[in-house]
């Protein structure tokens, strides 16, 4: 098993009132699962994936990866275990300006211990078909390419999972069918895992198994 959430709940505080955003929340991924999360705006869907992600602390509960609780690490230890463990896509690309596309997909390597593999860089890059375009700046690409890079950002340090909230939000129905289904191709070719939220019937589709959230909760 390479994800297990136990009775996940959170819950955010704004002054006096309290918003609940998971309620007990229990699941497990496995290695090369292929997963999809749905729901209606508000059902916690980007919550789960923060959390199960380690971007954000549950309220109470357990949340194991690769047999390790994360709740008995401190911040440290969690950035570290992230960059070690799992990779992001962000809907907003969340790439830096400053730097072409080689820099970009290479940056996770050099926050992890400053050493950069260049073969496996390159390999990465031609991965998600954007050999290319390794001297372009972010803002010299179109949506979908900004989105490959991300998805190449993410692939760069061989992590256990990827998870990707919303990674065609930002993209046409074109655009956002062809970013799925690479991550389909990587996830065949690599065998690397993918757990990604998504309001498309059609991408939810997609997926091999998927996961419905309402109102915090499972339901399907």
């Amino acid at each position: 098993m390479l994800i297990h959430l136990k009775n996940i709940c959170k819950t955010y505080a704004l002054g006096k009132a309290k918003t609940i955003a998971l309620k007990g929340i229990s699941v497990d991924i496995d290695d090369g699962d292929f997963v999809c999360v749905t729901g209606p705006s508000g059902s916690g869907k980007s919550t789960m994936l923060h959390v199960m992600g380690c971007i954000e602390d549950p309220t109470s509960g357990d949340v194991v990866i690769r047999g390790e609780n994360t709740k008995h690490m401190n911040d440290t230890q969690l950035s570290r275990f992230r960059n070690r463990h799992i990779g992001f896509i962000f809907q907003s690309f969340n790439l830096i300006s400053a730097l072409n596309i080689r820099e970009n997909v290479e940056f996770p390597l050099l926050i992890r211990d400053g050493k950069v593999d260049r073969d496996l860089v390159e390999y990465t890059i031609e991965s998600v078909g954007l050999s290319d375009y390794v001297k372009h700046r972010p803002d010299e690409l179109s949506g979908g390419q900004r989105q490959r890079v991300a998805v190449a950002r993410a692939l760069v340090t061989n992590p256990d999972v990827i998870i990707a909230d919303e990674p065609t939000a930002n993209l046409d129905s074109k655009t956002g069918g062809r970013i799925i289904e690479l991550l389909i191709k990587l996830n065949q070719d690599l065998k690397t895992t993918f757990i990604f939220s998504t309001h498309n019937e059609n991408l939810a589709k997609s997926a091999r198994r998927s996961i419905r959230l309402l109102d915090g909760e499972i339901v399907d």
